[in-house]
């Protein structure tokens, strides 16, 4: 009997551990869940509010709600006597406007914001001030109101990533949990912004986490539903763009995809190429302030929208009537150009908004200026062109950010055509494959890399580039060869050092004598003799002084009682000593500020 109740009593104990085991993982999926559903609510409600936003910010300064996708070059209501070139005035007025909120309360607003999403994930612990989704929503707004020709997804992206970086803060969560928080926010955004969950899901995956985990991959799903919910409550069910459908594609077409394919990748990188040019050669021309340089390039800006008005703000209508055929094949290259020009003035002049729909216009350009090419070659691709705007809006965007998981989604999300998938498959997996070739970076994380960070370095890394020569202490004291050990205790006493270099007759360093082989000379029995240094000494290796910690630290770690290595010159020369202290003293102040 009494073994039975012992038998009742173990049983009982193991299935309250269970219970417990299952409730802490319960209340461990709600800790997460909870929060990812509040962002992706708000991130659902803040792109709306910030398509409301542009779209109010063009009724002011031209009259209408889309400037581009209006006939003609009307004049504005508001000052009609300009005609025309009202285009030229506006985009100044817009600078003077968002100019001074970006340079002065929050810089990191400046530019397409994903890269800066990018970095407050992989290094800031994805910390984000909360002011950045206010003054971004405000800068981009007036900016693509006032004729700036970026996109609304990079800032709603980084509109979301502020909002969950905030909550994650406020509920007090540790750092892996903000990161899959932040990357629920820019899903959110996405979902809402395209009425595409799932392609918003790969894009936090993809592009800003850079992992599939299981419970990153569950919150930053329910956020983009939750958001996904919102948009469609809001803006209505069907797509951002109507796209055609096609029928099965022969073996011809698969290989004119292909080529497609192919093509797209460069031009993906071309674009990226030409608006970090431009960037560069705006901050080389500019030596005013900050807030002034979108007033002044606003001028360019004007300029081009004179010329050009198809280049006015987003300009999904543009793109609408391109893939719908409507422009010929010289019209079309006219667009493509003037899209990458205007978009990387925009941003080089100190512009805010994102490089994402500009992708997809030039893809979409691209595109179809194929399709037409090849329907003279073979008449009975005829009608197809439009097929071909599709699969080169995913090549170039693949080409251009190398989330090819993300381009392949979102494109069949948008049409909801199956058969599709294969032809726009191929020709990503091509693009992206052509733009890795011609560059190591992506249109995101060259801007990055232009400021001297690496996202595929670990957080703690970059201290490892530090060079020799800034850690390096005084070289060390100096003792000869024919020295005696007492002699040399003393020197060592006074010095403060674990080692000193033995000298030989004519001044050349033979090596060095540490404490322990000093200490074990000193305890030697008195009928031993007395050694010199030079019986003592230990050859040692040497590093440059243009050496990286990362290349000599391992040698360092092995110097043992050395307590570090001699610095050389170029010549061979003693001129500094790094120590294993100096070594951890850098490792462990990186670590700090990291932390903080």
């Amino acid at each position: 009997m009494l073994s039975m109740v012992r038998m009742l009593d173990a049983r009982v104990r193991a299935s309250d551990g269970h219970l417990r085991g299952g409730s802490r993982l319960a209340v461990g999926a709600l800790q997460l869940a909870v929060p990812a559903v509040l962002i992706g609510a708000g991130a659902g409600l803040a792109a709306v509010a910030f398509r409301w936003l542009i779209t109010a910010a063009t009724i002011v300064f031209t009259g209408v709600t889309d400037y581009s996708g209006v006939a003609g070059h009307p004049p504005n209501h508001w000052v009609p006597w300009l005609g025309a070139g009202f285009v030229c005035l506006v985009p100044v007025i817009g600078g003077l406007l968002y100019g001074p909120l970006v340079a002065w309360l929050a810089p990191e607003a400046r530019g397409h914001g994903v890269p800066e999403v990018m970095l407050a994930v992989a290094k800031r612990g994805g910390r984000i001030r909360p002011r950045v989704a206010v003054v971004k929503a405000l800068a981009s707004a007036v900016c693509i109101g006032s004729g700036g020709s970026v996109g609304r997804e990079g800032p709603i992206i980084q509109i979301g990533s502020a909002l969950g970086s905030t909550i994650a803060r406020l509920t007090r969560s540790p750092e892996d949990r903000v990161r899959a928080l932040v990357a629920c926010g820019a899903a959110g955004g996405i979902a809402a912004t395209f009425n595409a969950p799932i392609a918003g899901v790969f894009f936090a995956l993809e592009l800003l986490l850079r992992d599939f985990a299981a419970r990153s991959f569950g919150a930053v799903m329910l956020a983009s539903i939750t958001a996904s919910i919102v948009g469609r409550s809001m803006l209505g069910n069907a797509p951002f763009l109507h796209l055609p459908t096609m029928g099965t594609a022969s073996p011809w077409e698969y290989a004119l995809f292909a080529i497609l394919g192919l093509l797209a990748g460069a031009l993906g990188m071309g674009f990226t190429r030409v608006l970090y040019l431009i960037e560069d050669t705006c901050d080389r021309l500019w030596r005013g302030p900050e807030w002034l340089r979108p007033v002044v390039g606003g001028v360019l800006i004007g300029g081009i929208l004179l010329v050009l008005p198809q280049m006015y703000g987003v300009g999904y209508p543009v793109l609408d009537a391109g893939v719908r055929g409507r422009y010929a094949i010289g019209f079309l290259l006219i667009l493509l150009v003037g899209k990458v020009i205007a978009t990387s003035l925009t941003l080089g002049v100190g512009g805010s908004g994102g490089v994402f729909a500009p992708s997809l216009f030039v893809g979409a350009m691209f595109g179809e200026a194929f399709g037409l090419v090849v329907s003279h070659i073979d008449p009975s691709l005829a009608g197809q062109a439009s097929v071909f705007a599709l699969v080169g809006m995913g090549a170039v965007l693949a080409g251009t950010t190398r989330a090819p998981i993300t381009a392949g989604i979102m494109l069949f999300e948008l049409t909801g055509d199956y058969n599709v998938i294969l032809p726009l498959l191929l020709a990503i997996i091509l693009a992206t494959a052509t733009s890795r070739l011609l560059g190591k970076d992506t249109i995101y994380t060259l801007k990055l890399r232009r400021r001297g960070i690496d996202l595929d370095v670990p957080a703690g890394a970059p201290v490892l580039h530090t060079s020799v020569r800034e850690l390096m202490e005084p070289p060390l004291p100096e003792i000869a060869a024919t020295e005696l050990p007492q002699s040399v205790a003393t020197a060592m006493l006074l010095s403060g050092r674990r080692s000193l270099a033995v000298t030989g007759a004519g001044g050349e360093r033979l090596g060095v004598v540490t404490m322990r082989s000093l200490s074990e000379a000193l305890g030697m029995d008195d009928d031993a003799g007395s050694p010199r240094v030079a019986d003592l000494l230990e050859r040692t290796a040497t590093v440059a002084e243009s050496d990286t910690l990362a290349s000599v630290l391992e040698s360092i770690l092995d110097a043992g009682e050395q307590d570090g290595l001699p610095v050389a010159d170029e010549h061979g020369n003693w001129i500094g000593w790094l120590s294993q202290e100096a070594v951890l003293r850098a490792l462990a102040e990186h670590t700090a500020t990291i932390g903080r």
